[in-house]
């Protein structure tokens, strides 16, 4: 029996339909329309392949303001988060493959040395195959879209599962690759949740992307395991902002807010823990708190909050506060959620401690806790004391400071004197360390992450033989100790004797 999925706008309670969910029989036949429009795809010019990409970036600037409203429904977000968070990066990444892909995905000659000539090396970047996609609800667009391109790209299909959650985004998503003609099997949609997600990865794709938490992340890497499927994992993080006295609070606090409560907290670079020198924690809560206090929530525009997009999580959020008031704690704006709302007010605890859960584990919510700090070893300590390592952000007017602590902390991506921004780049690779994940994507790297490097290495063929051919002779072996005291030791340990039979064994080759 086929199951249902009832799509919901989290903001409103507003019904937007119901979709089916994919049956294992429909992901095998996914899977094996994916695997025979590969040859195809996988061999067209990457010229072709841009060219759709070209068209995509059109028709969403063209409807950009349509489905931001459509994202909106389906998350709760305020609807100019939406355009920024999910259109504006999408077109810009694309407009990146556009200007720099063939740079990336061309031959890359590499030296060969010297004992190796007259041979050429380089390495090609080579197709994989289907890469599978499962993505999350909080960005349910361009967490999806951005993976999906790189692939597409390098010259793999695609089968994308977007998150139940926000299934109707998955419907957009359908709509968009059909609206600029992709072939048939190379993007597939697959709607569902936890069994279609395991169906596809049992399907044995060629290479998993996950994004997600680090339980799933764990679960689908044990199952990949088993076939040794690449598995490239963007999880979570618990993210730490330090401010040092010498940072420019305003600037700092304006970040801080942003970082903590855009997109309702629900992002894995929020601000999830805030690190502040005693000497200017009395101003900067001063200034976090009043700027928060100013913050509007509300749905769907004319305000900089929305509503959670899963109830779930707000059991989460609710836990993770709940303990930390209880032992302690001091909510200096917002408070306990309510488990009746979708609505969480933007929060701010102070009195915290590292051992409560809101100092341990990712909350996924709006909610800013705020610790003291003396030294900047002691900053350094705090904010590697966690399991994760995705993003940070370092805050001071001494350039030579904030770079000399960026360097120390155990995080894939590091801002300084901004947050979250370092994703906004993209040319540079993202990912995490620790429980954060594996693998990046982004940047070069990034997109040739999603091929096989392979490496060629080209001799002109014209010899009869090699230094290191049978049969093996004595001139063979004084050959490679000259050789190696030559290039790599004591000139004075070679001799008239090596010398001749490095002559001799030059002459044998031809």
């Amino acid at each position: 029996m086929m199951a249902v999925m009832s799509m919901q706008n989290p903001a409103t309670g507003e019904l937007l339909g119901s979709l089916q969910e994919a049956t294992p029989e429909q992901v095998e036949h996914a899977m094996a329309r994916a695997r025979l429009a590969f040859p195809a795809w996988s061999t067209i010019s990457l010229a072709e392949r841009l060219n759709y990409l070209t068209r995509l970036r059109h028709y969403l600037v063209d409807h950009g303001e349509e489905i931001a409203r459509k994202i909106s429904e389906a998350t709760g977000k305020v609807t100019l988060e939406a355009y920024m968070t999910e259109i504006f990066v999408t077109v810009d990444t694309i407009r990146f493959y556009e200007k720099h892909a063939y740079q990336m995905l061309a031959d890359q000659p590499v030296p060969t040395s010297i004992v190796l000539w007259p041979k050429k090396s380089y390495i090609h970047y080579k197709p994989m195959g289907v890469v599978a996609v499962i993505s999350p609800w909080n960005y349910p667009f361009q967490l999806a879209i951005i993976p999906v391109l790189s692939a597409l790209v390098a010259g793999n299909t695609v089968i994308l599962k977007p998150s139940e959650v926000t299934a109707s985004t998955g419907l957009l998503l359908e709509e968009v690759f059909s609206a600029v003609s992709i072939p048939d099997g190379v993007v597939t949609v697959l709607h569902g949740g936890r069994e279609a997600g395991q169906a596809l990865v049992a399907a044995r794709p060629d290479k998993i992307f996950f994004t997600g938490s680090v339980a799933t992340g764990k679960k689908i890497m044990a199952t990949a395991s088993e076939h040794l499927i690449p598995v490239e994992l963007e999880l979570g993080g618990k993210d730490p902002m330090i401010v040092f006295e010498d940072a420019h609070l305003e600037r700092a606090a304006n970040g801080a807010v942003w970082g903590a409560f855009t997109n309702s907290g629900q992002v894995c670079m929020s601000v999830e823990r805030l690190f502040v020198h005693e000497k200017v924690y009395p101003e900067f809560l001063k200034l976090v708190t009043e700027k928060t206090k100013a913050l509007r929530q509300s749905y769907p525009n004319q305000a900089e909050v929305g509503s959670m997009t899963s109830s779930q999580q707000i059991g989460i959020v609710r836990e993770h506060v709940s303990e930390a008031l209880a032992a302690g704690a001091t909510a200096v704006t917002g408070g306990l959620p309510s488990s009746e709302s979708m609505y969480i007010a933007p929060t701010i605890l102070t009195n915290v401690t590292t051992d409560m859960k809101i100092m341990r584990e990712e909350t996924f919510g709006p909610v800013l806790p705020i610790m003291t700090f003396a030294t900047e070893e002691e900053a350094v300590r705090l904010a590697n004391s966690s399991p994760y390592g995705l993003n940070a952000s370092v805050w001071s007017a001494d350039k030579t400071k904030a770079d000399r602590v960026a360097r120390q902390l155990d995080s894939g991506n590091v801002c300084i004197n901004d947050v979250i921004i370092s994703y906004a780049n993209p040319h540079l690779p993202f990912g995490g360390v620790k429980q954060s994940g594996i693998g990046r994507y982004r940047g070069p790297s990034g997109l040739q992450a999603f091929t096989h490097s392979i490496s060629v290495i080209h001799d002109p063929g014209k010899r009869k033989r090699e230094f290191n051919w049978y049969p093996y002779t004595k001139d063979q072996e004084l050959t490679f100790i000259g050789l190696t005291n030559l290039l790599y030791g004591k000139l004075q340990n070679v001799n008239r004797r090596t010398l001749g039979a490095i002559w001799r064994e030059f002459k044998r080759l031809f």
